[in-house]
C-alpha cells in the first residue's frame, strides 16, 4: 500500500494561524471524526496483509488512497478554517450495480479462533462496517458544525462514504458473503403498493 503525503502549494512552507470560527461541541465532533478516519486507515493497512483476492485489494488501495486525500483535506479545513488547498473529490467505484437476489445454504457463522481464520468475507465485512459508521458519524457531524467550510468538506464527504460501502456491499453480494432475501412476489407488490401520491397543493 503506497502511503502518499498531499503538499499543501498555499502554504509555502509558512504555519497558518488556526482559525476561532469554531465552537466548542464542533471541536469535539471534528477531533471525533478525524481520529475515526486515522482508525479506518490504520486498519486498513493490516486487512490488506491477510487479503487474498485481489480484486478486494485493488478496493482497498483505491478507497485508501482516496480516503487519504479526504483526510488531508478535512484536517486543513479544521486547521485554518478557510478553504482547503485540494477540494472534495468525487469517489467513482468500479463494481456493477448488479445484485444477487436469494438465499443459500451456508456453514453458521462463528468468531475466528486465530488470526489464521482470518478471510475475505471477514475482512470485506470489517471494511463495510468501518465505511458504514463512518457515513453515520459524518452524517450526524455535519448538522452541528458552525465553521462552514468544514461543515460542508464533512458533508461532501458522506455521498463518498456511501459509494465506498455500496461499492463493497456489491463485492460480498457477487461472491455469496452478503446475501439478499426478497419477499415473495404477491408480499412485495402489495408493499409497492401501499401508497398514493397527494395533489400538491400550497398550504394555507
Amino acid at each position: 500500500m503506497q502511503q502518499q503525503q498531499q503538499p499543501n502549494p498555499n502554504n509555502n512552507g509558512k504555519t497558518t494561524a488556526p482559525s476561532t470560527n469554531h465552537g466548542g461541541h464542533e471541536l469535539f465532533d471534528a477531533h471525533e471524526v478525524i481520529a475515526s478516519v486515522i482508525s479506518l486507515m490504520d486498519q486498513y493497512q493490516m486487512y490488506e496483509q491477510h487479503i487474498q483476492d485481489q480484486r478486494l485489494k485493488d478496493i482497498l488501495n483505491r478507497q485508501y488512497t482516496f480516503i487519504e486525500t479526504m483526510y488531508n483535506t478535512i484536517v486543513e479545513s479544521f486547521t485554518t478554517g478557510n478553504k482547503p488547498s485540494v477540494s472534495t473529490q468525487v469517489y467513482k467505484m468500479e463494481e456493477d450495480h448488479t445484485t444477487v437476489y436469494g438465499l443459500k445454504p451456508g456453514q453458521p457463522k462463528k468468531p475466528n479462533q486465530s488470526v489464521q481464520e482470518l478471510s475475505d468475507k471477514g475482512l470485506s465485512a470489517y471494511m463495510l462496517g468501518q465505511t458504514k459508521s463512518l457515513a453515520t458519524l459524518f452524517s450526524m457531524t455535519a448538522l452541528e458544525m458552525t465553521n462552514p467550510v468544514l461543515r460542508r468538506v464533512i458533508a461532501d464527504s458522506v455521498p463518498n462514504l456511501i459509494e465506498m460501502s455500496y461499492e463493497i456491499f456489491l463485492y460480498q453480494n457477487k461472491h455469496g458473503y452478503y446475501q439478499v432475501p426478497q419477499l415473495a412476489p404477491q408480499d412485495m407488490n402489495q408493499m409497492l403498493q401501499s401508497y398514493a401520491q397527494t395533489n400538491q397543493q400550497q398550504m394555507q
